[in-house]
């Protein structure tokens, strides 16, 4: 039997699983991540226990399964996506992960859009955000004597594999579904954009080579196996973006197919064939897929499902982390609240909106009455996520106006919620299906892996193969005008909390 394990190196932690040539996992393994806040704004995590968590969970696979070190042919990485880490000559980090939950960025996000705004939309597919392009800038100006040290940026992904292939800043590389983020790239090309690196003074040599999510990378070393329980010249694939690599575990390797990864980002993406980046609207970002020639027209909430754990901590259990009311709980009391004019409407912008970038934007409720309950407020909070996606599908639209949208495939924790399942699929007005024992972003890494060996001849081949579909949760479609008088109500609400907060 042939193995390939895929890791995800996320924000709650690091999972990898180990997955047989049919698509059965055999096993999986997860270490929880340490996120560091030392003051507001900044987020970082430590990029040495990210590689030490990607070697422990693949021990653990490996001990679970029992299969023999010899049988895995191939090992890929994904990893969050709009953050960065800074990496010496040596290839070893010289910086900590600057999450992208880190907001002290902002004003380079604000000097790239008054300065090439437009120019990085069109070139790059995704405007300037907590990404790449204000990290690197405020790397830069911020921390000169930091910045000096360092040779190339990569991401945690990219970081893992070149520890575990032993390889120096010389080879660092960012697979092609990062590249949406960078803010320097000419995506539709596959290359750096050399007029916007002149043009914010930094040296294309800091930015590494651009690789296919399926290339072979590099092999372990001996050192790297000995940690993993892996043999010495295991080929580790380059992997991509987690989000690119969920879109993947959902079979969206077809045009019109869309995804929900209902995880710590709350995301919607459409699944088209050409690159159209959204330079009017600026709402939705358009990278590449892992599938070649496809592309993702997709847009995501940042933190949104952490809201879901906010709402229950802090307003349910008013400030216990182990209080007594649980998610059941709460969605059982939202089923009692049935769709309805007077909800309140939840911005669900805590941390800043991302999608287009408003990143002093903050939450509200509007509309609240004494008559609302603690399970209203939550349904408010959930229909909250579904609005936004209703304000992605309308920009996508306006780009693609001739695209069939087929059904939205739901993926992460969030997919267990039966409640929000269905009140998505009636504001979008399209059918949501679960993935069956979804593997999430490992499982498209692993994909990636055996892809990117040989071992099956094309993605959408092992997507077929491997992934399964479950419940499906048709929309109502006598709530269609209901749902449609709610949209036109959030997007004014997020007008007048612009004007307020943002």
């Amino acid at each position: 039997m042939q193995t390939t394990i895929g890791i995800d190196v996320g924000t709650q932690g690091t999972k990898a699983i180990l997955v047989s040539d049919g698509g059965e996992q055999l096993a999986s393994a997860f270490r929880g991540s340490e996120l560091h806040r030392p003051s507001s704004g900044i987020v970082e995590e430590d990029p040495e226990q990210q590689f030490a968590s990607t070697c422990e969970t693949i021990r653990d696979c490996l001990a679970q399964s029992g299969v023999a070190p010899g049988s895995v042919v191939g090992v890929a990485i994904a990893g969050q996506m709009a953050g960065v880490i800074g990496i010496g000559r040596d290839g070893k980090h010289v910086t900590p992960y600057d999450s992208w939950l880190d907001t002290r960025c902002a004003p380079y996000i604000a000097k790239m859009t008054s300065q090439a705004g437009d120019a990085v939309v069109r070139a790059s597919g995704c405007p300037p955000s907590f990404n790449h392009g204000p990290k690197i800038l405020w790397w830069m100006h911020e921390r000169p004597e930091v910045f000096r040290d360092i040779k190339s940026f990569v991401q945690p992904g990219g970081h893992v594999a070149m520890r575990l292939c032993g390889l120096s800043a010389a080879d660092a590389f960012i697979d092609h579904t990062y590249l949406h983020f960078s803010g320097f790239a000419d995506n539709a090309n596959g290359r750096w954009d050399s007029a916007l690196c002149e043009q914010f003074r930094l040296d294309p040599a800091l930015l590494p080579r651009i690789v296919d999510p399926h290339q072979i990378v590099g092999q372990m070393t001996s050192t790297a196996a000995a940690a993993c329980g892996l043999n010495a010249g295991t080929p580790v694939v380059a992997g991509c973006g987690d989000t690119a690599a969920s879109f993947l575990a959902c079979g969206a390797t077809e045009e019109g197919i869309c995804v929900d990864v209902a995880g710590t980002a709350s995301v919607f993406a459409a699944t088209t064939s050409s690159y159209r980046p959204d330079v009017e609207q600026k709402v939705v970002a358009c990278g590449r897929s892992a599938t070649p020639g496809l592309w993702h027209s997709y847009a995501y909430i940042n933190g949104g499902g952490m809201n879901l754990e906010w709402f229950r901590q802090e307003i349910a259990n008013h400030g216990d982390p182990d209080g007594s009311l649980q998610f059941e709980d709460l969605e059982r009391m939202a089923a009692q609240s049935p769709a309805d004019d007077d909800t309140p409407i939840f911005v669900p912008h805590l941390e800043g909106r991302v999608c287009p970038s408003e990143p002093y934007l903050r939450g509200a409720w509007l509309g609240l009455m004494r008559g609302n309950s603690l399970g209203t407020l939550y349904r408010a909070v959930l229909e909250s996520v579904a609005l936004e996606y209703g304000v992605y599908k309308r920009a996508i639209l306006a780009l693609y106006p001739n695209l069939l949208f087929r059904e939205l495939r739901v993926t992460g924790g969030g997919e267990n919620s039966a409640l929000w399942n269905q009140i998505k699929a009636d504001v979008l007005n399209m059918s949501v299906i679960q993935v069956q024992d979804g593997g999430g972003a490992p499982l498209g890494a692993a994909m990636l892996a055996r892809f990117g060996v040989g071992a099956c001849a094309d993605l959408p081949s092992a997507a077929t193969e491997w992934i399964d579909t479950g419940r499906r949760f048709a929309p109502d479609s006598s709530l269609a005008q209901h749902y449609r008088r709610r949209l036109d109500r959030y997007e004014a609400c997020l007008v007048a909390v612009r004007a307020l907060t943002g």
